[in-house]
């Protein structure tokens, strides 16, 4: 939350836009931009967001859930590294900041607008919009600010449940949904697809948008009696067809000041010390499932030697690896290096970034098939969700032209026929394999799907079918942070300079004054 003159900046093309502050701060009145856009305007900056602010929180949620590691340069074990947080900061919270600010006023009154004018279609992307914000805030920090969020007479404002926010994203869906099927009014594909970088204006393609984030949204109850796996599988079925409907965000890497590059390009630098883990490594070396997955060389780095490792959360930096066994950076390249040259998989600067496939889909589906004992659609959608996800790892290396080879026919096929990985009978296969093959898909960038994944059960749950755990080789680490009181994370604290600096009487009544509130579990993660 911003305080109330703080409000929301809108940057459309080289216009700077403010939108929120009325008489009660009346210094908005600009001779050289104009007071009031088209409704359309508001679109491509939000969409940038929606897609990029995920991977900025990516840096620390993908250690949690030890996607990587920050390692390189580094000889002390990092906060986040340790399942704690950075006291003071906002690490963590860029999801916040854009959900309340970027997106914040601006879609409020792209909303109004679009309603007034009829303009149906875009109304309904608003309310996608709004629904996703908060269903990955609350699933970043749990309680949030939903009531009162966007209201310019306030300057304290009130946490609303966990519980409320879930209905509150099921409503708003139901809103899009309703928008996006209208075809009278102002519906325009040419109005929309101006400013519409996603979808180029294609509000069928947005319709599936919603009833997919409806379906994560219904599947995260799977702790809960209310869970219905039916009404998952329904929605999923609404959703995406192929990999062709993926929602997928550009980047032209133009911007002399990088702002149009790709957030895991080597030119932005913001991932260039981290490393991937061992944990992910032995998910497709062959150490847990016996057979090696021909994704690991298009999406991991290899080492000095050739060979694929990763690094222990557990010891600083490297460990014990000589200067040959260190894995490169995600560019490909060791220590620092990589910048201008040729890149890998979702690490260009040109890369094109998810906000959900159709790959991570099937997972979902296939996971509520199985918990609902029908198997054989678990299977077909589980077998669909792998072979997706090899098509969207090779059309990430086409993206910049990378110099990685693509998976060649012969390589999928053997790899889908192994009965290791594709069971030949539905009764074999397991929720350890549909949920590790999951996270080998959202791997890089779907972080927070991921890490709700990996508390609904519990980080190290154990697979009923096997005995062993669900994710095989995941350890919490040895050293956890001091203020975790030996507990592991499961939020994010709320965004320090705007809650901790103006609203700390509100964090108290929700317990996130204490050191350890980063320990509390969801309350969509319990029965």
């Amino acid at each position: 939350m911003k305080r109330r003159y703080a409000t929301t900046a809108l940057l459309v093309g080289s216009l700077s836009l403010a939108s929120g502050c009325r008489d009660y701060l009346d210094v908005n009145t600009n001779p050289n931009a104009p007071e009031s856009v088209s409704a359309n305007l508001y679109l491509s900056p939000m969409e940038h967001w929606m897609v990029t602010a995920p991977q900025y929180d990516g840096r620390f949620v993908g250690r949690y859930t030890q996607e990587w590691v920050f390692a390189n340069g580094q000889t002390v074990l990092s906060t986040w590294d340790r399942m704690g947080y950075d006291a003071s900061s906002d690490n963590g919270a860029e999801q916040w900041r854009d959900v309340y600010w970027s997106l914040g006023q601006n879609l409020v009154d792209m909303i109004n607008k679009a309603e007034a004018e009829q303009r149906w279609d875009l109304a309904g992307v608003g309310y996608f919009m709004k629904a996703w914000g908060w269903q990955v805030l609350t699933d970043h920090h749990g309680e949030i600010i939903i009531k009162q969020a966007i209201d310019a007479t306030r300057s304290t404002f009130d946490y609303d449940t966990q519980d409320f926010a879930y209905t509150e994203v099921q409503r708003l869906l139901n809103l899009a949904i309703t928008d996006l099927q209208r075809a009278d009014g102002a519906v325009d594909a040419a109005y929309l697809g101006k400013t519409d970088h996603l979808y180029n204006g294609d509000r069928t393609k947005w319709l599936k948008l919603a009833y997919g984030l409806l379906a994560i949204n219904l599947n995260h109850f799977s702790n809960k009696a209310a869970y219905q796996p039916a009404a998952v599988i329904a929605n999923v079925d609404k959703s995406f067809v192929s990999e062709a409907d993926d929602a997928l965000l550009g980047y032209p890497g133009i911007d002399p000041g990088l702002g149009d590059f790709n957030f895991w390009g080597r030119s932005r630098s913001n991932i260039t010390n981290y490393r991937q883990s061992q944990f992910v490594v032995n998910l497709m070396n062959g150490t847990d499932f016996g057979a090696v997955d021909p994704r690991m060389s298009r999406m991991l780095a290899p080492s000095g030697d050739g060979q694929f490792r990763g690094v222990d959360p557990n010891v600083p930096g490297y460990g014990a690896l000589s200067a040959a066994q260190q894995p490169f950076n995600f560019f490909g390249y060791p220590g620092t290096g990589g910048l201008g040259l040729p890149s890998r998989y979702i690490f260009d600067d040109k890369s094109k970034m998810p906000l959900m496939t159709y790959a991570q889909l099937q997972f979902v589906k296939a996971e509520a098939a199985f918990r609902s004992g029908d198997k054989a659609t678990a299977l077909s959608a589980y077998s669909k969700g792998i072979a997706a996800h090899f098509d969207f790892v090779n059309a990430r290396n086409l993206d910049n032209n990378q110099a990685v080879t693509q998976i060649s026919s012969t390589e999928r096929t053997t790899f889908l026929g192994d009965p290791r990985i594709v069971p030949v009978s539905p009764a074999s296969l397991t929720l350890t394999q549909i949920m590790t093959q999951k996270y080998i898909a959202q791997w890089g960038w779907g972080h927070n799907e991921l890490w709700m994944d990996m508390r609904r059960y519990h980080y190290t749950d154990t697979d009923p079918a096997t005995g062993a755990q669900i994710y095989p080789g995941f350890a919490v680490p040895t050293n956890l942070f001091g203020d975790n009181s030996g507990k592991i994370a499961q939020r994010i604290r709320p965004r320090y300079n705007s809650e901790y600096v103006w609203n700390f009487a509100s964090l108290k009544t929700i317990g996130a004054d204490q050191l350890d509130y980063h320990t509390k579990p969801l309350w969509i993660t319990q029965p």
